[in-house]
């Protein structure tokens, strides 16, 4: 009989959860207290409670090849980076081919997760309910937490003296929508991540000022890298994250460094990290600079006090006349309908074994999926959770005793705060492909690139030195794909097809540059023959 396993959660990682459990021969139901799939990518105009809000112009950070499921390309006229729109045509595109809506019971809340009173000996749960006002109790097997960590705003007031006598607007940017009715503010921005700077250069366009307050700074890079191509298609190789493990850190550290700054000085325009040699996440933001750059936003220390109508900050400079300020302060894990001891925070960490399981279980039975930052796209990370998670609870494979999960809590914890260091907003970072390999050696799916520089030395090249994409991990093993080889042989023409938009000419086979080049080196060797001649 199959095992029966309750999904909290119908955005990203509750629709692979899905699809894994189906593939894996598992009953999964999956609980949606909302009326609709997509979770944080579902725009709304209205924020609503116990669920993640976005701002209407949402782009993704990653692109259309680096984010599809690893068996579901995405569409080749779909743009490389997506309107939340877009990308939520997607998800609906793979749930309705893989047939996942009919084991979504919408609005339906969870309201408490319990162990069974024999859990020791069954790992069951007891999932308790809500409906149109009636409350249900049913038996699972197995649970698989996917609400995501995005829904309840940290907003520090206590760090912010005379926040209770400010006159103007404050709120978090969790409430943040468009930039409609702030025409003509001073607006201050108080953090430096992705939606701090997305929210900052879109008022920027519309407000008489904005102010951005940072502690530590960050590094900023755009969407596009060499060639045109997308940035996580240049810098996620295996070949590039080798060098990254097998280099001195100090070493790997000053490169990542000089590289951050070849589009611009991050010193110059008050940007550049407080520990510039830590690895952190960096923006992704196109246009952040250049608003710099003509003074439609102005990069400010940490906020020292407000007053009614200013902001003093830590380096004495005060801005007047401010009349709304937005915390960009990051969000606070909240799983409600858990007990309490099951996910926690210690000493900095969380205490889940690779991010995932509770060590502390009898019986490895509830998982939370998707509860990381990786720095890369979040999709196949929690593809490749979710696949080996549903293999854990069928018993295909099984997990260490829980000291030896403690231990790997802990050290992997250590490697944590010395690539990333230690401030909260980095508690779930991670490596990209060291972590996507460690879950694919887990369920036995990734790559053997020594046996395929034998076999097939052209896909051996590709892994190597091409952008390590989800399509990677269908090629041997449980789940393996057919057409896992020709989409990664393709995904060039997927990355340009939207591009190339004009007909037209066929380049010629020589290039303009390339004869100048040519030129060039005979200018050289001719002038180098008169030389010789003159003396």
């Amino acid at each position: 009989m199959a095992k029966k396993v309750a999904v909290i959660g119908a955005g990203v990682s509750g629709l692979i959860s899905l699809k894994c459990c189906v593939d894996e021969g598992l009953e999964p139901t999956c609980f949606e207290q909302t009326e609709d799939i997509g979770g944080l990518w579902r725009f709304k105009e209205n924020v609503e409670d116990g669920r993640a809000s976005i701002y209407q112009s949402v782009i993704t950070n990653t692109s259309k090849e680096m984010s599809c499921f690893s068996d579901f390309p995405m569409p080749e006229d779909f743009p490389n980076f997506l309107h939340n729109s877009k990308l939520l045509e997607y998800f609906r595109i793979f749930a309705q081919k893989f047939d996942l809506l009919k084991y979504i019971q919408f609005q339906t809340t969870v309201l408490s997760v319990k162990k069974r009173p024999d859990f020791s000996s069954s790992g069951q749960w007891t999932v308790v309910t809500e409906s149109n006002g009636k409350e249900q109790s049913a038996v699972f097997d197995a649970v698989m937490v996917c609400s995501g960590h995005h829904i309840l705003p940290h907003i520090p007031l206590e760090s912010f003296p005379g926040i209770q006598k400010f006159k103007g607007q404050y709120f978090h940017s969790r409430q943040y929508k468009h930039p409609e009715g702030f025409e003509r503010k001073r607006i201050l921005v108080i953090g430096i991540g992705n939606s701090a700077s997305d929210i900052a250069v879109e008022l920027s366009k519309k407000a008489a000022q904005v102010f951005i307050s940072t502690r530590h700074g960050s590094w900023v890079m755009g969407r596009i890298s060499e060639d045109g191509y997308p940035w996580d298609m240049v810098f996620h190789t295996r070949f590039s994250s080798m060098l990254r493990n097998v280099l001195p850190r100090t070493v790997v550290k000053w490169m990542m460094g000089q590289q951050m700054n070849r589009w611009f000085n991050h010193e110059n325009y008050g940007l550049i990290p407080q520990n510039k040699y830590l690895m952190k996440e960096p923006i992704l933001n196109d246009d952040l600079p250049s608003r710099i750059l003509y003074g439609a936003i102005k990069v400010k220390s940490k906020v020292k006090e407000i007053t009614e109508t200013s902001a003093i900050f830590e380096d004495g400079t005060v801005e007047e006349g401010i009349d709304v300020i937005v915390f960009a302060t990051g969000y606070t894990f909240s799983f409600p309908f858990l007990e309490d001891p099951l996910v926690k925070v210690e000493d900095n960490m969380v205490l889940l074994y690779k991010y995932m399981f509770p060590p502390q279980l009898e019986k490895s039975t509830l998982a939370c999926i998707g509860l990381i930052q990786p720095l890369g796209s979040i999709f196949p990370t929690v593809e490749l959770q979710a696949r080996w998670v549903t293999r854990v609870f069928k018993g295909l494979c099984t997990l260490p005793s829980e000291r030896t999960m403690m231990a790997d809590i802990i050290s992997r914890n250590k490697r944590r705060i010395d690539l990333f260091g230690e401030s909260n907003s980095q508690i779930l970072q991670t490596n990209y492909i060291d972590y996507l390999d460690e879950l694919a050696l887990e369920i036995g799916v990734k790559p053997d690139l020594v046996s395929l520089l034998l076999k097939d030395l052209k896909l051996a090249v590709k892994l190597c030195f091409g952008p390590c994409n989800s399509y990677q991990y269908r090629l041997v093993g449980p789940g393996q794909w057919k057409g896992a080889r020709n989409a990664i042989f393709t995904q060039k023409q997927r990355i340009l097809k939207p591009l190339k938009t004009r007909a037209l000419k066929t380049s010629s086979n020589l290039p303009a540059f390339f004869l100048l080049k040519i030129l060039g080196l005979l200018a050289v060797v001719v002038a180098f023959f008169f030389q010789l001649q003159w003396f």
